[in-house]
């Protein structure tokens, strides 16, 4: 996470743009507080810059970039992407068809050769002074063009205050893990703002129907509005300024920016202002009014499409490539026809950018073949978010009439801080879908709903673009130890063998894609089978199997443990021990208060408060676990006290409540659930314990336990939730240490 109060405002000023390949970003010239305008080709794919893959180095390998030299050789590969490392000691020689492909083999000598590991969730570079030289060339070629990244939900549950600090991070580790489609939210907000002034909406109405920024996917998605409080004009400038940062050095990357199309939201009482449009009513999602869809056949639909793709290409610049995802979780079509709504989208698409690919989410039953029957089929590309999720998934050509789609994983809801993913599934499923006769398979498509997490997934997942043959997930995860901690060990390699059987040795047999939440985040309730209403209800796997993996991590050799990498995955696996820990208490603790014992209740109540306790002293050792870094990003984006305050509250609902009290009734609460310190020992604590003191009030009384309105002790610690740490404290190593022991006397 980017400090809390960076000096983010100078970052947000300008695109940085080096002329000269290896130089330190320049100014470009556009003063603070202006959107940048610049055109950007029409095609929307400008040639990448040269040298983009050498400054992306520079920034992730500082003390190395002179050793490295890229160079750019034409393409030969159906899929257009291409790597070749070879050299000498020292004097590394990258070659590749453009910067992903370079950084791509990069990451690849770095991995084979060098032994070291650059994620979005810990790193480990104990590199030597000079560079060690392959001992052969190292090549590889990607298997599918399309290798799309990030979830519609990401700026919301990965956090919508990042600064540009974290944004070239993000953006350089995708290019080294090979990514060449991202999806930018960033600044569509700026461009609806602009777009719908020229059909009767007034500044302070639209910024009064633009949610705050951590509930804006779902406004996007025609889930929501007005929630919770009217957006400013200098945070609308602010965001556009840092999504066009973000989309120009996407296209410096030669990596292409996904941007949201149009497709028929509009705000509140537009039929009225404008005469003869129509709109169809979309009803509610989960405690929520949607807003109404613009029919898509009609002229009026063309005028608001056409601001609205004039605006953006303004704002943030054209691209090839628009995300849209038409009747979204429940939307209703009314009396128009599905196909015929399609066809209107795709039109108006066209008409502002005539080659374009409209991507579409492969989610619930979306997209219907009424659209997919409708459009164009070589100009869309389902990312589908299904492939590892439902064993009845076995023919995509089939489900949406053999119209390109991606292989995707979404593993994690929410942001959930449970590790695991099905790579067994990944194994077995995409080499199989991809090679079968008449496949339509084109790519991938990462999409956990937050992101920089589980990160061996996110590695073996990208690998998969890249690989040829069988994958042998024993071998693979040893080599990834080997990697990720910068030698072998006999005690990483185990454990992370015992991760591989647990897990994420789960698969879409039971229907799931992510491991199960902690019940240490749950609304307290004795019976409680998991926090979020939508999550697995049960262990996907036995986790006394699980936890040898935090003795195994906690014997890794000495001077293996110095990395971020390293820290992160310890914290993890005790983390998730812990967590483990709570299925196993509470149905004690029921146990207890079933049979009136309040002795045994006593204790076991202690013990799983004394587990949060320990939990939020683990969590408090990385700043990537810091509640209070969350919200101090969020607070810096304010003007003014009251925003301030107003961006805060936007920030913890997403976590807590979400929403509305309706909403909340809905499902809604705790949905993004995460044992972060300050939520750990912040509400998650204060609900037990205030649950536990009433069920033992009850037993002492001989009366059933009085009704606790949880929602107004959430809304409450919201607006209030005390100090919160924003600089790590303790030692991960001495915590996960105390973690095992504790687990081992059986707390």
């Amino acid at each position: 996470m980017p400090l809390p109060r960076r000096t983010f405002l100078t970052g947000l000023a300008g695109t940085a743009g080096a002329a000269v390949a290896c130089s330190g970003s320049a100014a470009d010239g556009a003063p603070a507080g202006a959107v940048r305008t610049d055109p950007v080709p029409s095609g929307g794919a400008p040639a990448p810059r040269t040298g983009a893959a050498a400054d992306a180095a520079r920034r992730l390998l500082p003390r190395h970039r002179d050793q490295l030299t890229f160079r750019t050789t034409p393409s030969a590969a159906a899929s257009g992407d291409s790597f070749r490392v070879t050299g000498r000691t020292g004097h590394i020689t990258v070659e590749g068809t453009g910067p992903v492909a370079q950084l791509t083999g990069l990451r690849h000598y770095l991995k084979h050769t060098a032994h070291a590991n650059i994620t979005w969730a810990g790193s480990q570079t104990d590199l030597p002074k000079r560079l060690p030289a392959p001992t052969a060339p190292l090549t590889g070629t990607a298997n599918v063009p399309h290798r799309f990244v990030l979830n519609d939900t990401n700026d919301g549950y990965t956090g919508a205050y990042r600064d540009w600090a974290y944004w070239e991070r993000e953006i350089d580790v995708l290019a080294l893990h090979g990514y060449n489609e991202v999806l930018v939210y960033l600044g569509a907000d700026a461009v609806q703002h602009r777009a719908f002034q020229e059909f009767g909406y007034t500044d302070e109405e639209l910024r009064a129907w633009i949610p705050g920024p951590a509930h804006q996917p779902w406004w996007l998605l025609q889930n929501m509005s007005s929630f919770p409080h009217p957006v400013s004009r200098q945070l609308l400038d602010a965001r556009a300024r840092l999504g066009r940062r973000i989309c120009d050095r996407l296209r410096e990357l030669g990596m292409t920016p996904v941007l949201p199309g149009y497709y028929g939201t509009v705000p509140a009482g537009f039929a009225d202002r404008n005469p003869g449009a129509r709109t169809v009513p979309q009803g509610d999602w989960v405690g929520f009014t949607r807003p109404d869809w613009l029919d898509p056949r009609t002229s009026q639909f063309a005028r608001v499409a056409a601001a609205f793709y004039r605006a953006q290409d303004r704002l943030l610049g054209p691209t090839t490539m628009y995300k849209m995802d038409l009747l979204h979780e429940g939307g209703k079509p009314g009396d128009v026809p599905v196909g015929e709504a399609a066809k209107g989208v795709e039109k108006a698409l066209r008409t502002a950018h005539p080659g374009a690919t409209w991507v579409i989410l492969g989610w619930q039953h979306n997209p219907p073949k009424a659209i997919t029957d409708a459009v164009d089929k070589e100009r869309m590309l389902v990312v589908d978010g299904l492939s590892d999720r439902f064993p009845h998934v076995t023919d995509r050509e089939a489900d949406w009439g053999s119209t390109p789609y991606t292989f995707g994983s979404i593993w994690n809801f929410g942001g959930h801080t449970a590790l695991g993913a099905n790579t067994p599934d990944w194994a077995a499923l995409y080499e199989k879908w991809r090679t079968k006769d008449g496949s339509t398979m084109r790519g991938i498509s990462l999409m956990p709903e937050a992101a920089d997490n589980n990160p061996a997934a996110f590695e073996l997942f990208s690998e998969l673009a890249w690989r040829d043959g069988d994958l042998d997930l024993k071998e693979w995860f040893s080599e990834w130890a080997k990697a990720r901690y910068g030698a072998r060990d006999p005690h990483a390699t185990a454990a992370w063998d015992i991760l591989r059987r647990t897990a994420y040795g789960t698969t879409r047999v039971d229907e799931w894609a992510e491991g199960a939440d902690g019940l240490f985040g749950a609304r307290p309730d004795l019976s409680a089978t998991s926090a979020a209403a939508w999550s697995p209800k049960k262990m996907r796997y036995d986790p006394a199997d699980f936890e040898p993996a935090l003795g195994e991590l906690l014997a890794v050799r000495r001077e293996l443990r110095d990395s971020s990498a390293y820290r992160r995955d310890l914290l993890d696996v005790a983390r998730q021990a812990l967590s483990n820990r709570s299925r196993v208490l509470l149905p004690r603790i029921k146990e207890a208060y079933d049979a009136g014992d309040a002795a045994r209740f006593d204790r076991l109540t202690r013990d799983w408060l004394d587990l949060m306790d320990l939990l939020e002293r683990l969590a408090a050792t990385d700043s990537g676990h810091l509640l209070g870094r969350w919200v101090a990003d969020a607070r810096a984006w304010g003007a003014t006290d009251k925003e301030r305050t107003e961006l805060a509250y936007d920030q913890l609902s997403l976590l807590t409540v979400w929403g509305t009290r309706s909403g909340a009734d809905a499902g809604l609460r705790d949905y993004a659930n995460r044992e972060w310190a300050g939520l750990v020992g912040g509400l998650y604590r204060v609900r037990w314990s205030r649950y536990f003191g009433e069920l033992r009030a009850a037993l002492a009384g001989g009366r059933a336990p009085g009704r606790i309105d949880w929602f107004a002790v959430e809304e409450a610690w919201i607006r209030d939730p005390g100090r919160l740490a924003t600089r790590p404290s303790g030692d991960t190593y001495a915590v996960a240490a105390r973690v095992r022991k504790v687990l081992l006397t059986g707390a």
